[in-house]
């Protein structure tokens, strides 16, 4: 290589080969799982003003404060490259009228962008699969995304996967349990690492994230959010389990699973590898696959109207470690060319193949003579040749006996 040539970026990656595949078997899974629960496709920008994401995700969130890619554009406006979906769905469906539409359930993948040291199968330029129900308050909106969820892990071929789930509560619940943890958490706010100290009057529940070591003493004994759930939001979590159980889906509750914004609400998962197997030591310390929760005050924080909504998002790369090799397919069909004079009916009958819904490649350089064992150690099960024999054209076929019945009536 070129001393002068540039490098890739630090923190992203070309895709190809195996792994490429790996990745389009990702997204081909998600569209045709999608389809199946009758969720709509959505095409988001990829980037955002930024006060989109600063009032979404959170001013004291490291995503905002540390992660985003922001800047300004000619017309002196600030601008993010949006580093999820969910902030972006929730500005469309306010400034696009997609109320008339509710209850509304979409879908959508593609880049998202954070400024985060690159490590195992996390990047700085990295990709998504999204899903999102929103102004449906019901929990059989929580069951559907998470039976959603768990077809598309299984039909991916994970296994030992569990999801994890737990309950903000509602409002009341959340509000009175923040309190209780602010409470507990003052008492010993010197002994507290200097991040969870910042948070304690701004947002408490994320040191229960912490995974500083002077903090887990501490939130090992903090107050429960069982202890504080209203009626209805002990209500609205048993539906919830109780709909997973009926749709079959395998589930354990993780109290210690939380979501820090005020708008979060009721049900918060995620999807993660059981330890000790295999997809837990391909992932290695980050092995959640999959996570989200329910967001009912959301819209209200970009000036919209209480609108219940519900949603998760997972790293297609990271699915992607887990689906084991995918090798690049083969073509349906090779075509040889054994004379160059027939290069053109060649490719007419490679149009006539594809046309009729077969994979097919032309194998027309080299020595004219080796072309033929050339296609058959690229494993090709069916090969036509075209060749020359007393001076007209002549095609033989390799094939299956029923397959080269279609083929001859094909290609006349």
């Amino acid at each position: 290589m070129a001393k002068n040539t540039p490098q890739a970026i630090r923190g992203t990656q070309d895709i190809f080969g195996e792994d490429a595949e790996a990745f389009a078997f990702v997204v081909e899974t998600f569209e045709r799982v999608r389809k199946l629960y009758r969720f709509r496709r959505v095409e988001m920008p990829v980037f955002e003003k930024t006060e989109v994401f600063a009032r979404s995700i959170g001013e004291t969130t490291d995503i905002v404060s540390k992660e985003m890619y922001s800047f300004e554009d000619r017309g002196g406006e600030s601008l993010t490259l949006r580093p999820e979906f969910t902030a972006g769905i929730a500005r469309a469906f306010l400034t696009n009228g997609w109320q008339q539409h509710a209850p509304l359930k979409v879908a959508t993948h593609g880049p998202l962008f954070r400024y985060e040291r690159p490590q195992k199968g996390r990047y700085r330029q990295f990709h998504q699969i999204d899903a999102e129900i929103i102004g449906v308050a019901e929990p059989q909106a929580d069951v559907e995304l998470l039976a959603m969820a768990d077809q598309i892990i299984r039909e991916l071929g994970i296994e030992d996967v569990t999801l994890h789930l737990n309950t903000l509560g509602d409002a009341d619940s959340r509000d009175a349990w923040r309190g209780a943890l602010v409470e507990h958490f003052r008492a010993v706010k010197d002994e507290l690492s200097e991040d969870s100290q910042e948070r304690l009057e701004k947002n408490p529940l994320r040191i229960l994230d912490s995974k500083d070591r002077r903090d887990q003493a501490f939130v090992a004994d903090a107050p429960k959010i069982d202890d504080f759930l209203t009626d209805e939001a002990k209500a609205f979590f048993e539906a919830v389990t109780s709909g997973l159980d009926a749709a079959g889906v395998k589930w354990q509750r993780a109290e210690s699973l939380v979501r820090g914004l005020d708008y979060y609400r009721h049900t918060a998962f995620e999807f993660i590898p059981d330890e000790g197997s295999e997809a837990a030591s391909r992932l290695g310390s980050q092995s959640t696959i999959l996570g989200g929760g329910r967001y009912d005050g959301l819209m209200e924080s970009l000036g919209g109207a209480p609108t219940p909504a519900v949603g998760w998002a997972a790293g297609i790369e990271r699915l992607a470690m887990l689906v084991g090799e995918k090798g690049e397919p083969k073509a349906d069909v090779i075509v040889v060319v054994e004379n160059d004079d027939l290069l053109n009916q060649g490719i007419a009958t490679l149009g006539k193949l594809r046309s009729a819904g077969h994979s097919a490649e032309l194998m027309a350089s080299g020595s004219p003579r080796k072309r033929w064992d050339k296609a058959v150690k690229a494993g090709a099960e069916t090969i036509v040749a075209l060749d020359m024999r007393d001076g007209a054209a002549h095609v033989r076929i390799k094939a299956e006996d029923s397959h080269r019945e279609t083929l001859e009536g094909l290609l006349g």
